[in-house]
């Protein structure tokens, strides 16, 4: 099997039609741990908007729990992106993540936001430490992607193109990124969190390495100083080589989807989706959740 095999494959297919199986293919095949990254930094790069960051700090539930609520996002977004948006297990998940929106004031311009760091965040990620960028084809597919996810989540106004995403991401973080005591504290848990993923020493080395992933705007707006320059072209250096390294590997020939990751910890015995996430006090998930 060719290196290029699954990228051959996917300009076979239509990105206005066959979007999700190019989605798939791109995110299982070709890019899975990158895909992983990606999203969680585009994720991560949310928390910097005020009315963001204040509202999940203030659900106490990522400051208290965070391994629970970060295998719970990608749980709940990767079951649509591996079985399909309209599959039952991809409309129980929507269903749960709409859910959990409906519980909170959430305004159509912070979704719209949240969407474009989606498309555009994994491209970027890519282009700068992928082991090849996104091609056209992935680009328009990826797009497509979350515009169908938007419009099953009610968002108004997605934008149509990549550049029209990029362009949104680009004015809300201009006018919203600005320092807030809530996204400091999701920002310091997250990283935390992520810490915990490495044994002992390597733990303080992750955290200075995430920081140094992070563009200047980022940094500032969570209260992070610039990290030296000479750490900060290593880190990026040192992720630019594995893109090349892995460059040299075999095609995966078997998918790997996110809920396959080494940091999702907190389901050992399994999970339903339609349990995932936060629930109102006194539903008997909640209940439940308390107990943990």
């Amino acid at each position: 099997m060719p290196r290029d095999h699954w990228l051959q494959q996917i300009r076979r297919l239509d990105p206005e039609k066959d979007f999700e199986e190019i989605y798939r293919i791109s995110t299982a095949h070709e890019f899975p741990w990158d895909t992983m990254q990606a999203l969680g930094f585009a994720l991560y790069r949310t928390y910097a908007v005020p009315s963001i960051g204040r509202l999940l700090r203030d659900t106490g539930e990522f400051t208290a729990r965070p391994q629970k609520r970060y295998d719970d996002t990608v749980l709940i977004l990767d079951a649509p992106g591996e079985h399909g948006l309209d599959s039952p297990q991809g409309r129980e998940a929507i269903r749960r993540m709409n859910q959990m929106h409906r519980a909170y004031d959430i305004s159509n311009d912070d979704f719209r936001y949240v969407l474009a760091t989606f498309v555009v965040v994994p491209k970027r990620w890519m282009d700068d430490y992928g082991w090849r960028p996104y091609s056209r084809h992935e680009v328009r597919a990826a797009t497509n992607y979350y515009r169908a996810l938007g419009a099953r989540m009610s968002i108004r106004d997605i934008p149509e193109t990549f550049e029209e995403f990029e362009e949104l991401m680009e004015d809300y973080e201009r006018r919203h990124f600005t320092f807030d005591d809530g996204g400091h504290a999701i920002s310091e848990a997250t990283l935390d969190l992520m810490a915990s993923w490495y044994p002992g020493p390597l733990a303080p080395l992750m955290r200075k390495a995430s920081l140094c992933l992070m563009d200047a705007p980022l940094r500032a707006a969570f209260g992070y100083a610039d990290p030296p320059p000479a750490l900060e072209r290593t880190v990026r250096g040192g992720m630019r080589l594995r893109g090349r390294i892995v460059r040299l590997l075999p095609p995966r020939r078997t998918p790997q989807f996110a809920r396959q990751s080494s940091n999702v910890r907190g389901y050992p015995n399994g999970y339903r989706v339609a349990e995932l996430g936060t629930f109102p006090k006194g539903c008997p998930v909640h209940e439940r959740e308390e107990q943990v």
